[in-house]
Formats: structure tokens, sequence, C-alpha cells
């Protein structure tokens, strides 16, 4: 999709491509990075672990882009921060059954596994672990990319104490809220994930940019005039696009909660650590985006 908006001159408006290569090697003209990327969930959720305690590592990997950048980021910051990696395998994407790469992982005897993976790979993985008992034998498990919907599938007795990192969470302030109800009345109840709420936000700032522009004609056009623009909008506040594309907002850390702390539906997480704007994301020299100057 990056490189047929390119081709094509359209806008690529992108809230659950994670990544990171998008605003590094593979950037464009006509591409922005919302929401979060694989830089951003192993900075966040490696760094914590491996500073807790969590110092060995066995990836449990998706075997395609998302899957390997993911495990490449969180490997790097996890040897930064003086852990050690004893091994990693590649799943197929998705599958259902996840029992021989988990025996491998539970015969590595690391102490963190780490699943380079999302949605429903994620939750088979967590639920399958749980019936081979490897939480009870003191490994944990660290989801790279979950969703506050993953949590919900699995329930708060399997998902409890899992750390996570995420872009936004329905119940972190009163805007958030306002809206997250806004959006509960038309979904059945249910609350806005982080990817559904970034899509919120890029369109809500590709339609200021095209109201600016008075035309959506020319798409590196719209997109230059969105670098330019500040964003502002209930679900991540105030911030901005940079050159490389990548939008630029607070991460959060988070723990689920045990079933005894939640008050109701959706009462998931516990905030452990924000992550500030400035910190949250690779620095912009570093990633190798030809459109960065200077």
């Amino acid at each position: 999709m990056n490189e047929i908006a390119r081709d094509k001159n359209k806008v690529f408006l992108d809230s659950t491509g994670g990544s990171a290569d998008l605003t590094g090697k593979a950037c464009t003209p006509n591409s922005i990075h919302w929401t979060y990327d694989t830089w951003a969930l192993a900075n966040g959720t490696g760094t914590a672990i491996v500073k807790t305690g969590g110092t060995t590592w066995f990836f449990l990997t998706a075997d395609y882009a998302f899957g390997h950048a993911l495990e490449r980021d969180t490997e790097a910051v996890v040897v930064k921060n003086g852990g050690k990696v004893l091994g990693k395998v590649r799943h197929p994407f998705p599958t259902a059954d996840f029992s021989s790469f988990l025996l491998q992982a539970q015969s590595s005897k690391a102490k963190i596994i780490g699943l380079a993976n999302a949605g429903a790979d994620t939750i088979n993985a967590i639920k399958q672990g749980a019936e081979f008992g490897i939480t009870k034998s003191g490994q944990q498990f660290a989801g790279l990319l979950v969703f506050l919907s993953d949590v919900h599938a699995l329930g708060l007795d399997k998902a409890q104490g899992l750390l996570l990192t995420e872009s936004f969470y329905w119940d972190l302030n009163d805007q958030t809220r306002a809206f997250a109800r806004r959006f509960a009345k038309l979904h059945k109840g249910a609350m806005p994930t982080s990817a559904q709420a970034g899509v919120y936000s890029a369109v809500l700032h590709y339609l200021k940019a095209v109201d600016a522009l008075k035309s959506d004609g020319d798409g590196a056009k719209v997109v230059a005039r969105m670098k330019e623009l500040p964003t502002d909008d209930p679900v991540f506040g105030k911030g901005t696009v940079r050159q490389d594309g990548r939008k630029i907002h607070p991460m959060y850390l988070f723990e689920v909660k045990k079933p005894s702390e939640s008050k109701g539906p959706w009462d998931y997480y516990n905030l452990r650590h924000t992550i500030p704007a400035d910190q949250a994301f690779r620095p912009l020299r570093e990633g190798g985006c030809p459109l960065v100057k200077g």
C-alpha cells in the first residue's frame, strides 16, 4: 500500500501497519504513520521488562515483515539494557497451533517469552501457553502488540499482569472518556482500541489539511500540509507530524488488571508509566528516511 500510494500520488494514513521502516528506509512523501510502530512498542515494553528483572528472552515471531521488525527492534532494546536473547522461532501467519513453538520457548528457560505477533496469534499463544503451564512454571509472556480487544477476548483471568505499550486508552482522561462514550454508542457498548482511535485522529487531521488546501487532488501536497499543521484532537491531544511522516504523541506502559481490580466491562489497564512524546519514538535522524533534511 505504501508503494502504491506513492506511485499513484495518493495519501496513505497508517494506523495498524507497525513496521518502523515506514518512517525509515521505506518512507515516502505520501505516507504518514500514526498510532504506534515497532520501535515505540519495543522501547516501551522491552525497556520496562528488562529493568524489572526480565533479563532473558525467547521470541515467538510472526513470519512476515511486521513480526520481523518487532523482533528486531525489541531484541535491540533488550541487549542495549543488558538482557540476553536465548532463542527465537518464527511461526506462520496466521496459525492456530502454537504447541511446538511454545515447547521450544519453554525448554529455553528464558524468563520472558516475547510475542512478536498480534491479534488472534497473540491470543492463541497466551491461551495455549496457559494450557502448557508456562506462566505457572515462572516464565512470563510479554505482549509486544496487544490491543484492548485482545485483552477483552482473553479475559482478565488469563491476561492479568501482562505488560503492554499503547498510545491510547479510553479511560486516560476526560477527553478520551468522552470520545469513548460516543464510540461505544455506535459499537454495542465496546470501547475503542488504539487502532480505531488512531484512524479517527488521522482522518480528522487529513480533513483539516484538505480544507486548508481546498483540494484533495495531490496526495503529496496534502501530506506536506498535514506535516505543517499541528495536530489536535480528543484522542491524542496536541501533537505534530515529523518530516519522516511519524505522528508524535506520548506512549503509555500499562499492566493488565487482576479481575478483582476491575470495576466493570472494559476497565482493564493500570497505568505504569507515561513515555513523553519526545522519547516515545525513534529519533528523527536514526531512521534513515531520505526525506529528513539537515
